[in-house]
């Protein structure tokens, strides 16, 4: 779906993180919503009108399609958060 453009030495530092219960090691430099992508899960949330599945979708903060819950917050920009080791998201 994406490729990256960050150099392959920047990316063997790993974390890993878990996406609806299931362990994902990620690059360490990668956002919430990149991580999601990465790991084909293309719809996080649902839209309050009429339910249709949201996923991330303009990668900088504007749309908020990528709202997720992370470590029992909910509401978050997946796209404006960065990955941490043990991080828990959950597709809202």
């Amino acid at each position: 779906m994406f490729e990256s453009i960050v150099p392959a030495a920047a990316t063997r530092e790993r974390v890993r993180i878990h996406i609806d219960g299931t362990p994902h090691d990620v690059p360490a430099h990668y956002s919430v919503a990149a991580a999601l992508l990465a790991a084909g899960v293309l719809a996080c949330r649902a839209s309050a009108v009429g339910g249709a599945p949201r996923g991330p979708f303009c990668m900088m903060g504007v749309c908020f399609d990528c709202l997720v819950d992370i470590d029992g917050v909910p509401n978050v920009q997946g796209c404006m958060t960065p990955v941490r080791d043990g991080m828990q998201v959950r597709a809202m």
